[in-house]
Order: C-alpha cells, then sequence, then structure tokens
C-alpha cells in the first residue's frame, strides 16, 4: 500500500501561481500558520495541492527568504557544508538563511560544481582532480611545508644553543682547585705558652747568677 496522495489531482490548479492565489496563502498563514499542509489549501480558499502550497510558501513566499546572487561567503560555506554533509540540501539549508535546499541545490549544480572542476577539485570528494590544482591551493600547501620549515630550524637552532650554553656552565661555575697538602702543626695557643715559659726560665736564670755572685763576694 502506497501512501495516499494529499489532496484531489483533479480538482486542482496546475501550473504558474497567480498573484491572488500567492495572497491568499500568505494572508491565510499569516493569521493561521502554517498548520497541516493537507487541509490548508481547502481553509485558504485555494484549488491547488497541499504540497504545492508548502513549496510554493518555503520556496518564493517566506517573509525571511533571501534574495539576490549568492555571495563568495556563501559559496565557501557551501562547499564546506558539502565536503561533511554531501547531497543532503534540507541539512545545508538549514545553515544559510533565507536560502532554501532547492536553491541551493540548483546552484550548486549550475554554478558550484564547475567552479571546483575549473579549481582541479573533484566536486563528489572534494579532493584535487587526477593529482591536479590550481594555483591558490598550491600556494596554500606551498605556505603549509614552509611554516613547517622555519619551525623545524627554529627548534635546531634553540636546541644547538642550549646544548652550547649548557657545554659553558662547566668552566664558567667551576671551583677552583684546592691545595690539599696537610701540615700539622701545635695550636697557637701552646705555641705562645711555651714562648712564655721559656722567657720565664731564662729570666730565673738570670736571677740566679745575681744571687751567687752576691754570695761570692
Amino acid at each position: 500500500m502506497g501512501r495516499s496522495p494529499c489532496c484531489e489531482k483533479a480538482h486542482t490548479n496546475k501550473g504558474a501561481w497567480t498573484k491572488e492565489e500567492d495572497e491568499r496563502l500568505v494572508a491565510y498563514i499569516k493569521v493561521h500558520g502554517e498548520g497541516c499542509w493537507r487541509s490548508l489549501p481547502k481553509a485558504a480558499g485555494l484549488l491547488r495541492c497541499g504540497k504545492s502550497c508548502r513549496l510554493r510558501w518555503i520556496n518564493y513566499l517566506r517573509p525571511d527568504l533571501k534574495r539576490g546572487n549568492f555571495t563568495e561567503e556563501e559559496d565557501e560555506l557551501i562547499i564546506k557544508l558539502h565536503s561533511l554533509l554531501g547531497n543532503k540540501w534540507s541539512l545545508i539549508a538549514g545553515r544559510l538563511q533565507g536560502r532554501t535546499d532547492n536553491e541551493i541545490k540548483n546552484y550548486w549544480n549550475t554554478h558550484i560544481r564547475r567552479k571546483l572542476l575549473s579549481r582541479g577539485i573533484d566536486p563528489t570528494t572534494h579532493r584535487p582532480l587526477h593529482g591536479q590544482a590550481d594555483a591558490s591551493f598550491v600556494k596554500e600547501v606551498e605556505k603549509v611545508v614552509s611554516f613547517m620549515r622555519r619551525e623545524d630550524e627554529n627548534k635546531s637552532s634553540n636546541s644547538s644553543s642550549n646544548s652550547r650554553s649548557n657545554s659553558e656552565e662547566p668552566k664558567r661555575w667551576r671551583c677552583p682547585d684546592l691545595n690539599l697538602e696537610l701540615c700539622i702543626s701545635p695550636p697557637l695557643q701552646k705555641q705562645e705558652d711555651s714562648e712564655e715559659d721559656m722567657m720565664r726560665e731564662e729570666y730565673g736564670l738570670l736571677l740566679y747568677k745575681r744571687v751567687a755572685g752576691i754570695q761570692m763576694r
């Protein structure tokens, strides 16, 4: 069993919408909201299919729709989202304010695909096509490579300077040579005491000689 049709196809208008039909649809949604698209055409007095009303409102009559050409920022955002989400246009449209999924899909097929191919990028895999890429892509790669080389050179120069500074540190902070030849000598106080004893002995000897000379006279 298939899904039942949203409305009676035999009693509906087909083809381009008229200005009066647009005004009726906009006036009804402003008062009642979007609601159920299956019952909306009859309630709004439109001889249209519910799916047709929904697509007409979403793609053309919504007040928040963004008119005009896509900007470069929108192009780059669509490319990035497509690389992550693939052909899920409704999810991509949810991240681009004012753009519809059908509008983005048509813009992708008519403009962005050719834009990526001209850059040498596969629009399906978002990888370089047959090993080729445009000049901007090559320049970006060269920038990254040169940056990595500079980083390696800075690291090597810093390591060499650190090794030189480490080799110079022992020379700079080297302890002077110590003379470890020890000599044993009596304390200074004992030397002074021995000198005093000698002086006392000499003084006593002189006194003795003077007393002995007096007695001999």
